[in-house]
């Protein structure tokens, strides 16, 4: 894809779509950069806008704007006669050409993949300047013993996970809310300003997505005053609290589905989908103990997110800054039945009349903009896992260490591609939604859910930091992906130590604690040290949080590509392993000289060495092993 630098560019990021959230009837402008190539001067180019209106495309001119040596910048306009405007441009007077969320063709495409500008509510302003750290708060810290739980297992915060089946969640630690409340300086000191935690409510497992209730939190993390007292603390410190809500299904330990079972007569029946009262019902996956919830219920929608006493709505009230939505791909879908779309538009109602600021979070293991999920009145964004997670894993895994790993529910070990793959898996995901949703998606390398990154790049699968350095490498080029992309990173709870896991149970390893403070014997120290720099990096450049993505290169062992903002323009150079130099002619990137690229992390000798030098008229980016760069384009 060595073209890239020389295609024309679009997305939906200030730069590109200046102007505030429009509403029904308002113009967009929307801004298209045409580079000039040689014998081929830009402002030759001929562009047109193509959107629809009422179901048929409308094709208007693009005006120059302006035009130097490098490009030049034409403007057209959108008007937004509809919730969702589609819309994609025409360049000619040089060949045939369409530009749209997935790049450049020169043949005719489908219109799944144009451009998207919504006119719903956006998502709150603030979401896309954070750093998420997700914590699953049995394994993280402990303030004081408990009383165990009836249906647990009690362990040692030294024991080794038991990832055997109908033992894992059992399997009780015994860490509380009131030990992350105590833990809040590692979230400072990874710049994080999000707290995630899976769920806390009443419930027959250490996972607690099983709930037995939604009125109160569970007395084995503290109960309801634990996490009051988290809320002030964390919100003293500006950190927002992001609590985990199954909408798809409950525990079969539910006061709710207990009283269906009951009763044929009480309302509660039909929050659940019995095929034969009492025993004969619909779960999630066929699991017994995870009755799934009727969304057609209109008492279930009242009680569970639709107005003011809805649990969606009073634990907003008591302090949450948003809801994480378990499995929301499968809320409100059977067979048949989908009403997912009005589920998600009534949660965001009644969020809205409660915290106006709040963020509404699906989870979707698979490409959410498939089915509308995210197009713009639903869900904020996704975990995206389709997007991000997936593409990086098959371009930094080891071979190795992926061989003996299924690829995220599929039953093949984790394939290895090139860097192409996976720039055009990433365009094409994230050409199926508005450009604003994806920035309020999150970035995970891993999760709770899945292996732990530093085993999928090759680090081992003790559990425990791997402090020995293999897979680090991979895992902070990784790493430098994940602060570097449009979105919001969400770094797990001992990603930052180096530990490791073969699977979603086992990476649910407890955070090494040794007193107060992790153990320095069991952390891998140049791994933490590289969060710290590029959290802080991410903080501090505003183009890396809000700017447009715009790639320039991609080679098997290496990507490129610049985040522009109308404050700043920055270049980032990745590699996976050494390859020879990438040139870039210095007017594409519209510079007059490769000092005016200034390297912003220094070098990492923990990371292999990335190498910027200016021959002749382009900038050479070379590396002798894995590694990340970034500098400031002045």
């Amino acid at each position: 894809m060595s073209d890239l630098l020389g295609s024309p560019h679009h997305d939906g990021s200030p730069l590109y779509t200046p102007g505030p959230p429009p509403g029904i009837g308002d113009t967009v402008p929307v801004r298209v950069w045409v580079p000039s190539t040689p014998g081929k001067p830009a402002d030759e180019t001929e562009v047109y806008l193509r959107r629809w209106r009422d179901a048929e495309p409308v094709v208007t001119r693009a005006t120059l704007d302006t035009c130097d040596g490098t490009g030049a910048w034409f403007t057209a306009e959108v008007t937004c006669d509809h919730q969702l405007n589609h819309y994609r441009f025409l360049l000619a007077g040089d060949g045939y050409r369409w530009l749209n969320a997935s790049g450049v063709w020169d043949r005719d495409v489908a219109d799944a993949y144009d451009f998207r500008i919504s006119t719903a509510d956006p998502p709150p302003d603030w979401i896309a300047d954070q750093i998420v750290y997700q914590v699953f708060p049995d394994r993280f810290a402990r303030s004081a013993p408990h009383e165990t739980p009836g249906w647990a297992d009690p362990a040692a915060w030294d024991d080794d996970v038991d990832e055997r089946e109908h033992h894992s969640a059992r399997q009780w630690y015994g860490g509380d809310l009131d030990g992350i409340a105590a833990h809040l300086d590692v979230l400072d000191d990874l710049s994080a300003t999000t707290l995630y935690m899976t769920p806390v409510f009443t419930a027959g497992s250490v996972h607690r997505y099983d709930a037995a209730s939604f009125d109160h939190v569970d007395q084995a993390l503290g109960g309801d005053e634990a996490l009051a007292r988290l809320l002030t603390a964390a919100h003293a410190r500006g950190i927002r609290v992001v609590g985990d809500l199954t909408l798809n299904h409950t525990g079969s330990t539910h006061e709710w589905f207990i009283c269906a079972q009951a009763d044929l007569d009480r309302p509660c029946v039909g929050f659940y989908l019995f095929r034969s009262h009492p025993h004969d019902y619909v779960s999630w996956w066929n699991i017994p103990s995870l009755p799934k919830l009727n969304h057609t219920s209109s008492h279930l929608r009242h009680e569970l997110y639709e107005g003011p006493g809805s649990v969606v709505a009073r634990w907003l009230d008591f302090g949450l800054d948003g809801w994480r939505i378990d499995v929301a791909n499968m809320v409100g879908r059977l067979g048949p039945t989908d009403v997912a779309h009005e589920v998600a538009r009534t949660v965001r109602a009644t969020m809205a009349a409660h915290h106006r600021d709040a963020w509404l979070l699906a989870e979707a293991g698979h490409d959410a903009a498939r089915d509308g999920d995210i197009d713009g009145d639903g869900w904020h964004g996704t975990m995206d896992y389709s997007g991000f997670t997936r593409p990086v894993w098959t371009w930094l895994n080891s071979p190795a260490a992926a061989a003996g790993m299924q690829y995220l529910g599929l039953p093949v070990a984790i394939p290895r591609l090139g860097g192409q793959a996976l720039v055009a898996t990433m365009r094409e995901i994230h050409a199926g939604a508005p450009w604003r949703s994806w920035l309020a998606s999150t970035l995970h390398l891993d999760s709770h859910d899945t292996p732990r990154f530093r085993t999928v790049t090759g680090g081992g699968d003790s559990g425990h930091a791997d402090a020995a350095g293999a897979g680090r490498a991979a895992h902070l080029v990784g790493l430098a992906l994940q602060m570097t992309m449009p979105g919001v990173p969400s770094i797990f709870c001992g990603d930052e130590l180096g530990m490791t896991g073969r699977s979603g149970e086992h990476s649910r390893t407890p955070y090494p604690w040794d007193g107060n403070r992790a153990d320095l014997a069991r952390i891998d120290a140049p791994t933490l040290a590289a969060y710290r720099t590029w959290t802080a990096l991410r903080r501090n450049l505003v183009a890396l949080r809000r700017g447009s993505l715009r790639f320039v290169d991609a080679g098997h062992d290496s990507v490129t590509y610049l985040r522009e903002h109308p404050d700043q323009r920055v270049l980032v150079h990745v590699a996976r392993g050494p390859h020879g130099p990438v040139s870039l002619p210095l007017s594409g990137l519209g510079l007059s000289s490769a000092a005016q690229a200034s390297a912003a992390v220094p070098d990492d000798p923990t990371s292999g060495s990335i190498v910027a030098s200016g021959v002749a008229d382009d900038l050479a980016l070379a590396a002798s092993g894995p590694g990340a760069a970034v500098w400031v384009l002045e």
